[in-house]
């Protein structure tokens, strides 16, 4: 009998170590094919050491969902996944990865345009409809791929570019309404802080925002910002203080120098708050801004939905200060429908 156990167990250890072998010879031939890919399809100025770090990062995400932050084993929330799935071909020169929203409102109500901003465009700003059309492009770039004070940690580039389209108003041609471009640069670095098995995150950064224009129609700002980001399954919740670099007052009001707009602050706020929820393909999500001085601000709804493919669909509800830079002292109700590539978290 001692002798069948004996047989028995050093079968089973046999059969426990082969099985190990498997199944380290798997993992090593699925990284050494990351690593491969990644040769093929990054650009010539990425090292072997940050091909490594992607590829472990895109191994980190375990069969319960969770994942290693910082040799800790946490649930990976919405944006945790997200990242993970960015940075398996964020060095590839053939994918552009998503910053903001990506979307295609072709119907994009008001219920009031701003007249005091086209009052002086003579006809052209009678010209336009309530009903038009949105669309949003925004990417970002990485400029680090490995960890530059803690681990996982990274600084980005990122633009945005908000297009407002009266393509319906057919007797004026149908001109570009407002055009909006957001350049930016950002540290994003994971924190060790799980409160309730969530993850944490900060980013600090700097943008500039224009709409392009000289004269009278002039808007734009510089701030720097930083944001607290709270994770926990599929919720997820952020806070977003700013501080607007001062600049001089204009000495006369069509001077391209000086201050276009030195109220904004006024409209638009001091801090940003958003949240969002996926429910199951679902996500809906709110943003809101508050100056608690002036009581001014705005809110924002959003709604994406399966609808084909990588495509979703968007509906989304505004309403307040500041939905484009042209209309930052401007309070109306926005309603639109569209398509978008992307969600918000």
């Amino acid at each position: 009998m001692e002798s069948i156990l004996q047989r028995l167990n050093y079968k089973n250890l046999c059969l426990m170590s082969l099985i190990l072998s498997f199944s380290y010879q798997a993992e090593a031939a699925t990284e050494s094919e990351c690593i491969e890919k990644q040769v093929a399809n990054s650009a010539a100025e990425v090292t072997l050491g940050e091909i490594r770090t992607i590829c472990k990062a895109q191994h980190s995400l375990e069969e319960d969902g969770s994942v290693i932050i910082r040799g800790k084993k946490v649930k990976a929330g919405l944006l945790t996944k997200r990242n993970i799935e960015e940075r398996q071909n964020d060095t590839s020169e053939f994918v552009l990865t998503p910053h903001r929203m990506n979307y295609i409102l072709p119907v994009y109500s008001t219920n009031q345009m701003n007249p005091e901003a086209y009052r002086t465009l003579n006809s052209l700003g009678d010209g336009y409809k309530k009903v038009e059309s949105k669309f949003q492009l925004s990417l970002k770039l990485p400029l680090s791929y490995s960890s530059l004070f803690v681990e996982g940690d990274r600084i980005y580039a990122g633009f945005t570019l908000e297009a407002w389209w009266q393509v319906y108003a057919k007797e004026i041609s149908s001109p570009f309404r407002e055009t909006n471009y957001r350049p930016e640069i950002f540290y994003v670095a994971p924190l060790d802080w799980h409160p309730n098995d969530a993850n944490t995150t900060v980013t600090v950064g700097f943008e500039h925002q224009s709409n392009g224009r000289a004269g009278s129609w002039s808007r734009s700002w510089n701030r720097v910002y930083t944001e607290f980001i709270y994770e926990q399954g599929n919720l997820v919740w952020g806070v977003r203080p700013w501080y607007r670099l001062p600049e001089d007052a204009k000495t006369d009001p069509t001077s391209p120098n000086g201050d276009d707009n030195p109220d904004i602050t006024d409209y638009m706020g001091h801090v940003e708050y958003s949240i969002g929820y996926a429910f199951g393909k679902y996500e809906l999500s709110a943003e809101m801004r508050q100056n608690f001085s002036t009581n001014k601000g705005s809110v924002k709804l959003n709604l994406t939905t399966p609808l084909y493919g990588k495509l979703k669909g968007y509906f989304t509800i505004f309403n307040g200060y500041g939905e484009s830079l042209i209309d930052y002292n401007h309070s109306q109700t926005r309603f639109g429908i569209g398509v978008a590539l992307n969600n918000l978290f």
